[in-house]
């Protein structure tokens, strides 16, 4: 008795499609204008003749990163189907355009960066009051969040090598875009850095942070390009340097980072117990007590002489949950942690909150992970570099895709995984009428009814603006 049934199988030439829901993906680089404006930044790599153009090469890439892809091999997941993909270019080519983009790393980067800031700004006018700028202000700032994370590759790789902790690798730095509880984030900058690269290292920050600013709208900034306490940024103790936290405070931008506390830590605690200064936390999710956790102010009890003015410091207390192992820096059974800020306002509970909510940001490597970031498959540095480019931007397609199509729906906060199990390999065929094309999705599919209304949703507001 078998549970499942068995058909007959062979392979016969059918009319259907297999990722069809990636129309999703499609008419979100229609919408964004960002086909045109990475067409225009790569036209000095583009041969006049050339039959494939190193944007699509580009943004194929990106497509087959989103859809599940981990190599520039995967391609051949768009390239048979054409009547939704177009043209794809074959293998050799794609490896020869990378080639060449490689050969001129840091003036395409700036390209492709300017194309993409362009397609973020009407991304997000197309969004709406669902834009993640809608709202932002000095006491609801927009939330920039810094993290490193290593990556092993399968292989040797050109400049990969142990960084400062144990493995082999690229640690490259990220900055993504917080989208808070309504959706996900999107990615705004990411370094890729040689193996041996520090962890503290202030200038790998500070040249991070200046490259995701430099993907935000003018509005957002002040004059000369500098940021404003409109804008967070947050981070973990590798950010908590003097000349990082000194540079954003002459850039006036709003920061959270993880500090790490003194010596005689334990006698400050003491004090702060005598003074019964401790506050209860609150929890993530409903913003209710969390039980177990306490907050206070650290800031009078410190010599920070030599840090920016206005610096203050908050430590956290909390009973580390059955089976945790205490660290060297806890004391008396409860776990210590710290982060400065320049916020001159607000309860030490909502800044504790606010910072301990930069954990989101595990999640967007953890997706940028699933986009392309697991892997580096190219061999030089140069060409990792270009790599990181198509990871963001397959990223961001995903981001401006679920921001526009799905702003009312729970499918904004899906990751990876869910949206191609449950969106883009929704089945379909492919059909000409009355010299159109019709895609015709498959009515027993859990989600056609979704996809349509989100494709609906991108067409309509493009034809609104």
């Amino acid at each position: 008795m078998f549970f499942y049934p068995r058909p007959r199988v062979d392979i016969a030439e059918v009319p259907a499609l297999s990722h069809a829901g990636a129309v999703l993906l499609t008419d979100t680089i229609h919408a964004t204008g960002l086909a045109s404006s990475l067409r225009e930044a790569l036209a000095p790599w583009t041969k006049p003749l050339a039959e494939h153009h190193a944007a699509k090469v580009l943004l194929d890439l990106a497509l087959t990163l989103a859809i599940g892809g981990e190599h520039a091999s995967d391609t051949d997941l768009l390239r048979c189907e054409p009547g939704l993909f177009g043209d794809v270019a074959s293998a050799p080519t794609i490896s020869r355009t990378l080639t060449t983009l490689a050969q001129d790393a840091p003036t395409v980067i700036e390209a492709i960066s300017k194309a993409r800031r362009a397609a973020r700004e009407q991304a997000w006018a197309l969004a709406g009051d669902h834009s993640p700028t809608v709202g932002a202000s000095v006491k609801s700032p927009l939330v920039i969040d810094l993290d490193a994370t290593l990556i092993t590759p399968h292989s040797e790789r050109e400049q990969a090598a142990p960084p400062f902790k144990r493995g082999f690798g690229y640690p490259p730095l990220c900055a993504f875009l917080a989208h808070g509880s309504a959706g996900t984030g999107e990615p705004l900058a990411t370094q890729l850095r040689p193996g041996n690269a520090g962890s503290n290292t202030a200038a790998d920050h500070i040249t991070v942070t200046r490259d995701a600013l430099a993907q935000l709208p003018a509005g957002l900034l002040a004059r000369g390009g500098r940021g404003s306490k409109k804008i967070l940024i947050r981070t973990d103790g590798a950010g908590g340097t003097k000349d990082f936290l000194a540079w954003l405070q002459r850039q006036r931008l709003a920061y959270s980072v993880g500090f790490t506390l003194p010596a005689n830590t334990p006698d400050l605690l003491e004090r702060i117990d005598e003074a019964k200064a401790w506050t209860p936390a609150y929890d993530s999710e409903d913003e209710g007590i969390r039980e177990g956790t306490w907050v206070a102010e650290l800031t009078g009890l410190l010599d920070l002489a030599a840090w920016p003015a206005g610096m203050r410091v908050i430590v956290r207390k909390e009973r580390p949950h059955p089976g945790a192992q205490l660290r060297i820096t806890d004391h008396e059974g409860m776990r210590i942690t710290a982060f400065a800020t320049n916020s001159p306002r607000g309860q030490l509970a909502v800044l504790e909150l606010r910072h301990r909510r930069r954990a989101r940001c595990e999640d967007r490597i953890r997706n940028a992970k699933d986009m392309g970031l697991e892997k580096f498959p190219l061999q030089s540095f140069a060409q990792n570099q270009i790599w990181c480019q198509i990871i963001q931007l397959a990223s961001e397609l995903v981001a401006w895709m679920q921001t526009i199509a799905f702003s009312r729906h729970d499918a904004r906060k899906w990751e990876p995984k869910r949206l191609r199990a449950r969106l883009f390999e929704i089945p379909a065929t492919l059909v000409r009428r009355a010299r159109h094309k019709v895609l015709h999705l498959a009515e027993h599919a859990p989600e056609a009814v979704r996809v349509l209304t989100g494709v609906n949703r991108l067409r309509t507001t493009v034809a609104q603006t």
